[in-house]
Parts: C-alpha cells; structure tokens; sequence
C-alpha cells in the first residue's frame, strides 16, 4: 500500500522548492494569484482576488487536499496540490496547481510536476493522474509533454465556481511508465 503519510514533505531542485502551504504563505500565494486574474474562469475554484481568502482557508483546512507552495529562489510564485489520494488503489491526483505568469514558458512547471511525480512513486504510488478543464490548452499540452496519456473527456464533469459545467480532460501517468525525458 502506498504511504500517504510521507506526501506532504518538502521537496526540492535546486532554485525550486515545495513546501506544505500554510497560514504563512497567505499573503504571498494572495499576490501571484492577482498577477494573472484572466486565468480564474478555467479553474473549478478562483484564487482571484474577490474569492482567495475563502479559497485559500477551504484548501488549508481540507485534509484531503495536500497542498504545497511553490517557491523559486525562496519567493513563492504559484501552489499545487495532491487530490484524492488513494493509498489502498495506489493512485492520486495532481491538481490545484497555479504558477505565477513570470514563471511560465521557462520550464519551471515541468520540473516541480516531476518532483511531484517522482516523489508520489517514491512513496508508492502507481498512478498519477491530471484532470483539466478542456478550455485549458495550455495545462493539457503540458501534461501530455511530460508523458501523460490522455484517457478521455469527463462530459460536464463538474459546477465551477462560476456556474460554468466543465468538460474535464483525464490524463494519467503510470509509475511503471514513468521516465524523466
């Protein structure tokens, strides 16, 4: 069986970090949210600034979410999530994820999902999946470079924080598939 215990633990790359996210981290994760709020309205929850402190308190406060910080060089510029975490089937999601603007298109995002990634089969995990709101092109191609298979589309999947009923892409990596390109 997979060990849940150990998810939630520091990680680290060089200048890239994952930390648990906390009450401390509030104020920073509240400013690079604000940085992109055109982003909001393809994500099941809003991190905009209308919505953050109810956001953030629900995910510190949900065990089943374990969520991390993401930081470079120190600073905090995005978070992350493991979801639905199943120890007994081996299998949990990596979601929740946002990274700050000026991180994107530099190949940050692929690295921290690689620590998350090699990190959930350290502990033994088997399966990683990914489920994204179709309209998010740009987190589907991400997935799919770091060599997630795309199983189907989850029709109106789920309400949105916005009313909208998404169409949710599911992708999934098996850790006896899982190579670092």
């Amino acid at each position: 069986m997979a060990d849940v215990d150990r998810l939630l633990v520091p990680l680290a790359d060089g200048d890239a970090a994952l930390v648990p996210l906390g009450e401390g981290h509030r104020e920073a994760l509240r400013a690079a949210c604000a940085a992109d709020t055109e982003i909001w309205p393809t994500y099941n929850v809003s991190y905009d600034p209308d919505h953050f402190d109810a956001s953030f308190d629900a995910l510190i406060a949900n065990p089943a979410r374990l969520a991390f910080a993401i930081l470079h060089d120190g600073d905090l510029v995005g978070m992350t999530a493991y979801l639905g975490v199943d120890a007994a089937k081996g299998l949990l999601e990596i979601g929740n994820t946002y990274i700050a603007p000026v991180m994107r298109g530099t190949g940050f995002n692929r690295r921290i999902k690689e620590m998350q990634i090699d990190h959930a089969i350290a502990c033994g995990f088997r399966r990683i999946e990914f489920r994204i709101d179709v309209r998010n092109a740009r987190s589907m191609a991400a997935v799919a470079k770091l060599g997630g298979v795309k199983e189907g589309v989850l029709r109106q999947e789920r309400v949105t924080w916005n009313g909208h009923l998404r169409d949710t892409a599911l992708y999934s990596i098996l850790a006896d598939e899982w190579r670092r390109s």
